[in-house]
């Protein structure tokens, strides 16, 4: 079974060659010898260095009447494309539930999104009655060495995800976070302790309270993003094992 979902639902993708940047929402784009200013949604995701000469993926923007006809929605930092949509993890997620791709969750044939219990908002309610799980769905972007990182920027609101998590946990509620890898080769995720310590801290302490955490390699490609294989996660760089390096 492929579990696949595209970059984008506003229309069909186009290749561009950055010129210029001139502010963090606006780039000029170069297409077919055509120059063209494009929108930017720049939320952490971009890989660094992203300089003149660098390959865009653009597609029509959803809102009409814009002054900028198309947006950026996947960047390639080589041959690796980075995909800049905030929530194309999640969309990812909703196929593969719905397509009973996920075994850790296959029991569950009810799912409610942006569930509200108390006065939080979690991205998933899996279940119904006292059978239920929480589950919230991050991105991670970043791979150095065959390493995934999170998160990409320092992130308080992921962060305080994780502690009420693990709060829930404790009081005996099934709670799970799945991390999206988006890119083609990783063979482990660990929290960045130098670029976020307090979210490493929270993860350790979320696993530690009976949260379950999941990582899947999910390649992306013009067609998409694929949800592929499980990736170990772990706490530090120093607990991946020795044989993990030698993949």
């Amino acid at each position: 079974m492929i579990v696949r979902v595209p970059l984008t639902t506003t229309g069909p993708l186009t290749e561009a060659i950055l010129v210029a940047r001139p502010n963090q929402m606006l780039v000029e784009a170069r297409i077919n010898g055509r120059l063209v200013r494009v929108q930017l949604h720049d939320r952490g995701r971009l890989p660094e260095g992203l300089t003149p000469g660098t390959r865009l993926l653009l597609a029509p923007r959803e809102e009409a009447g814009r002054k900028t006809a198309l947006e950026v929605v996947g960047v390639y930092c080589g041959d690796e494309l980075v995909a800049l949509d905030p929530h194309l993890a999640q969309r990812l997620v909703v196929a593969a539930l719905a397509q009973g791709a996920l075994p850790q969750f296959a029991r569950y044939t009810r799912m409610q999104r942006e569930a509200m219990i108390g006065s939080h908002r979690f991205e998933f309610r899996l279940g119904e009655g006292l059978h239920t799980c929480l589950l919230e769905v991050k991105a991670a972007t970043r791979v150095v060495g065959g390493v995934a990182y999170l998160p990409d920027a320092p992130n308080e609101r992921e962060r305080k995800h994780l502690e009420l998590l693990g709060q829930m946990a404790r009081g005996g509620q099934r709670c799970a976070v799945l991390f999206i890898i988006q890119c083609s080769a990783a063979r482990a995720l660990v929290p960045d302790e130098e670029l976020d310590p307090a979210f490493a801290r929270a993860l350790r302490l979320a696993l530690a309270a009976g949260v379950e955490v999941y990582a899947y390699l999910c390649p992306l490609s013009p067609e998409g993003v694929t949800l592929g294989t499980p990736v170990a996660v772990y706490t530090a760089l120093s607990a991946i094992p020795r044989s993990k390096w030698k993949e």
